[in-house]
């Protein structure tokens, strides 16, 4: 009787709804179906931010939905301070934290106790940063918590785990060619940042075989300290006995000097011109073409996202995208980027690959639609396509309370004002065609781009392509042709 009562309701359920669609005209077409706006604000920063009695800051958020524990620890440090002599120093400190053991657990018996509790526990750090985290369930929150801190404040260094981790890496520069991609980037970062800027400073065998266990140690002694970090949890935990919990576990931890919290801009200007690098082995190309962008914090922040979305920055709605790989079938991989730096201005490039006959083709119609941007101004409709695109994906940026406290964590080591994300849509919102071209034309700039292709040197030169057959790829300008770097020195 009880099952014939609730199939009853759903039959009554399911008529209702139907007369109500039913009520509903049905468009002609997909494209003629109306949403109401999207009505979406995160909370406030302030809502999460706590701070320790030694005066860190934690970011915290109770969330029940299961049981578990995710802490998240951001640490002022990078391989900004690594000693030239000895480049891949910061990197090796950050993944031998966790890989190398504690004082009190031999790295296998750390593996061993993790797996057990099907805990995650992660170390590493990069160029600007450290950062650390656990995961675990929320039954376990004591246990994990204590294995993090015996990795972060007593770390063993193995020093066999430290000689794979060498090793491996040794054999990992011996790769830096094998790939059109990985040339390519590391090319494009000396042609923006310069030989001398630190994101530049790769490791190479005599720097790594110059590191001993000595030195992990020192960094660790100057840089991984409550001094130095940010915290955030999120989980299944009471917000009052997890502050207290936190607070008694990082008191007890003695701080040492803090970090400086800005790092060295690089020094060189990219100078404009047309780069070729032979790979002989490939039958397609990788074209980047750009220059130096903005700042972070920029007065025309929301006008460059909304003028990179309609250039190549929103997939297949993109212009770059819509004509040189659906319209030409030209290029499988097409966008562009114009990143706003943090520490220094970062850069504007434009990417594609495509057949080695068609580089010079394809890296036309970018040109045009550069040129298109600064002298159209776009319609109304174009942009508001776009601002929707950015304002529809706004919630991704937020999956779980986890991911919007990891944002607040960055914004706090960064030096974010914590405001800048309750205004996000509506500073978007703002952006007219008017502001588009404006900003189009005082922000790119065709005289002055870096033009860098990738591949075999002859054919890309060649050109070619059946819609452009005396296009050549000198048609950009003088060629400068180089070979791949060094693979261990990256010197040529």
């Amino acid at each position: 009787m009880r099952n014939y009562h609730k199939m009853l309701l759903g039959i009554v359920l399911v008529a209702a709804a139907a007369t109500v669609y039913a009520e509903a005209p049905i468009p002609a077409h997909p494209s003629e179906l109306k949403y109401p706006p999207l009505e979406y604000k995160i909370p406030p920063a302030a809502q999460f931010r706590e701070v320790l009695s030694n005066g860190m800051v934690v970011y915290i958020a109770e969330d029940r939905e299961l049981p578990t524990f995710d802490m998240v620890i951001l640490i002022r440090t990078g391989a900004a301070f690594d000693p030239p002599e000895k480049a891949g120093l910061a990197s090796l400190t950050g993944e031998q934290l966790r890989d190398g053991g504690t004082q009190s657990l031999t790295p296998a018996e750390l593996d061993e106790k993790l797996e057990f509790l099907a805990t995650s526990l992660h170390t590493g750090i990069d160029d600007t940063q450290g950062s650390a985290g656990v995961s675990c369930l929320s039954k376990d929150i004591d246990e994990a918590l204590a294995l993090l801190i015996d990795v972060l404040r007593y770390p063993r260094f193995d020093e066999e785990r430290l000689r794979q981790a060498r090793e491996r890496r040794l054999q990992n520069i011996k790769r830096r060619n094998d790939s059109t991609s990985s040339i390519e980037g590391i090319e494009w970062d000396f042609l923006m940042y310069g030989e001398e800027h630190f994101i530049n400073r790769y490791p190479n065998s005599a720097t790594l075989q110059a590191i001993t266990r000595d030195d992990l140690l020192a960094f660790h002694r100057q840089y991984i300290h409550p001094g130095n970090m940010i915290v955030a949890v999120a989980g299944d935990f009471g917000r009052a006995e997890m502050l207290a919990k936190l607070d008694k576990t990082f008191s007890a931890w003695p701080t040492a000097e803090p970090a400086p919290k800005t790092f060295d801009k690089p020094q060189h200007q990219p100078v404009p011109g047309v780069y070729l690098i032979h790979k002989a082995d490939v039958n397609q190309g990788r074209v980047s073409l750009g220059h130096r962008s903005v700042m972070r914090g920029s007065p025309d922040e929301f006008a460059l996202r909304a003028m990179n979305g309609i250039l190549g920055g929103t997939g297949f709605q993109s212009r770059l995208t819509a004509k040189v790989r659906s319209t030409e079938g030209l290029a499988y991989s097409v966008g562009s980027q114009f990143r706003q730096g943090t520490y220094w201005p970062a850069a504007f490039r434009c990417y594609l690959q495509s057949k080695s006959d068609a580089c010079a083709y394809a890296t036309r119609l970018v040109h045009e639609e550069i040129d298109r941007l600064r002298n159209e101004q776009v319609s109304q409709e174009e942009l508001d396509d776009t601002i929707a695109y950015y304002v529809e994906s706004f919630p991704q940026y937020f999956p779980s309370k986890l991911a919007l406290l990891r944002t607040y964590l960055r914004d706090e080591y960064t030096g974010r004002d914590p405001a800048y994300w309750q205004t996000w849509v509506e500073n978007l919102q703002r952006v007219a065609p008017q502001d588009v071209l404006r900003v189009a034309r005082e922000y790119l700039h065709p005289d002055q781009l870096v033009i860098l292709a990738v591949g075999d040197a002859e054919a890309i030169k060649g050109g070619g392509h059946d819609k452009a057959p005396d296009l050549k790829f000198d048609a950009f300008g003088s060629i400068r042709q180089m070979e791949p770097r060094d693979p261990d020195t990256l010197k040529r």
